[in-house]
Parts: C-alpha cells; structure tokens; sequence
C-alpha cells in the first residue's frame, strides 16, 4: 500500500496540508484559551471534507487532551461555573435534540449563528468593564448552553462568552472551560459510540475515518497546544479577555458562514 493510496488518504492531497495548518492554529488557540480546536477545525475543514468524522475525530481529541490536564487544572476550576454548566448541559441537551427533530437543521444553525455573532460583537464592547457573575447569569449560561449544544453544537461559545464577560480571573475561565468541554465532548462520544455499536448503517459515526483524522490532526493538534499554552502564561488577564471575545467573533462567523454555505448547495 503506497502513501498515495486512497484507503490511507481518499480525500484530495492538497486539503492535508491545509489540515495540519488549521489544527496547528486551532491547537494554539486552545493552548491559550482553553477552547475553540474543535470549532476552528471543523469549521475550516467543512468547505473541503464530509464534517461528520472530523467532529467525532475532535471530540475524541478534546478527551484525549484535557484528561492529562485535568488533575493539574483542578485547584483553579471554578466549581461554582463548572456545575452550573454541567447540570443545564445535561438537562438542556435532550431538550434542544428534541426541537432539532422538528426545526430544519440549516435555518436553526444559521439563526444560531446570527444570533451568537451578534451577541459576541456586542459583548465585545462591555470587555474590562466586568459583569458581575451572580447565580442569575449563570444559570443563564447553563440553561443557554445546553440547549444551544442539542441545537447546533455551539455550547462552548455561549458559556465562553458569557464568562469572558465577568470579572473571572483567566487561569480560573481557563480551567474551567477545558474541564466543562472534556466532560461534553465525552458526553457526545458515548453517544456516537452507542449508537455505532447499535449497529444501524445510518449511524455507523465511529470507523477507520475517524481514527484516520485523529492521526493527522493528534499531533498537529499537540504542537499547536504547546505554543498556546506557552503564551498564556505571559498573557495579561486583559489581553486574554479580548482575545477571547475576537475569537468568539471569529468562530460564530464561521459557524454562520459554514450554515449559509451548506443553504447554498441543498
């Protein structure tokens, strides 16, 4: 079997390249902020690949990454986001899988995405000016994230931005979100495992696809995380705060953009 053969890459050559750079730059984004690889990757490698294995692919990263992370990161978690998260995720998830049965999945995910990069470009403008993170707000941000995560997957950003929006301190929202997303991102692998051990052909979500994204993308990823990490720790608590709204821009952008392309070749 050569390098060059279709079972070992059947997609076109010139999308691996382009593969390793976005998971090396997604890598580093996660490094520093703690979230944002498997928004970035999927959203910059949907244009030229099927997204399914990617998403499951990420995922699958995200618990492999943070569970070495995990037991260094505790002390700075903030137990109080941490398990307000948990718990509207794991109450609000089946019900926003429940309206996606209903609602069309492009015009929920394009309205989402309207709605989370409007919501990002306005809270941009609040950023150093702290809101207070009072038990209101963050069951605001459970209740929001659950559902936006059985809506369209986007969870991760709503919880970021409304805690980039408060006066957390950034190794505590650092933490906080690494911990938060590795328990979802298991929370959904379980589920695309039981479903693929249930054996239906329509949802087969784990195979060779998969393993074959997470060798590519694994070590790019790495790499990226290094260079991230590294640059948090030099990172003023201002600095990250901004950063992290301008990414939050960028991935709801994306998100958009990816909805409104999919409208465009249905």
């Amino acid at each position: 079997m050569t390098l060059a053969s279709p079972e070992l890459w059947p997609h076109a050559w010139p999308v691996l390249p382009v593969a390793l750079l976005v998971a090396v730059g997604a890598g580093a984004v996660r490094g520093f902020a703690g979230f944002g690889f498997a928004a970035l990757v999927v959203g910059g490698l949907s244009p030229f690949v099927p997204p399914g294995p990617v998403v499951l692919a990420v995922m699958l990263l995200e618990v492999l990454a943070s569970l070495g992370l995990l037991r260094a990161l505790a002390p700075d978690v903030d137990r109080s986001w941490l398990r307000v998260l948990l718990l509207g995720n794991g109450l609000c998830i089946p019900l926003g899988m429940t309206a996606l049965a209903w609602l069309p999945v492009v015009w929920v995910r394009i309205l989402v995405g309207a709605a989370l990069l409007v919501a990002s470009l306005a809270l941009r403008r609040v950023v150093g000016r702290g809101v207070r993170s009072g038990r209101g707000l963050r069951g605001l941000a459970g209740v929001a994230s659950g559902l936006l995560n059985g809506l369209a997957a986007s969870g991760g950003v709503v919880a970021a931005m409304l805690m980039a929006t408060t006066r957390i301190e950034p190794v505590a929202m650092r933490a906080t979100m690494i911990t938060f997303l590795f328990w979802v991102s298991l929370y959904a692998v379980a589920w695309a495992l039981g479903l693929t051990l249930a054996g239906s052909s329509t949802t087969r979500l784990v195979g060779w696809d998969t393993l074959r994204w997470m060798l590519v993308l694994g070590p790019a990823m790495l790499l990226g995380m290094r260079l991230g990490t590294r640059a948090f720790g030099s990172a003023h608590p201002q600095q990250y705060r901004r950063f992290v709204l301008n990414l939050l821009v960028v991935i709801s952008a994306l998100g958009l953009t990816h909805a409104l392309w999919t409208l465009s070749r249905s």
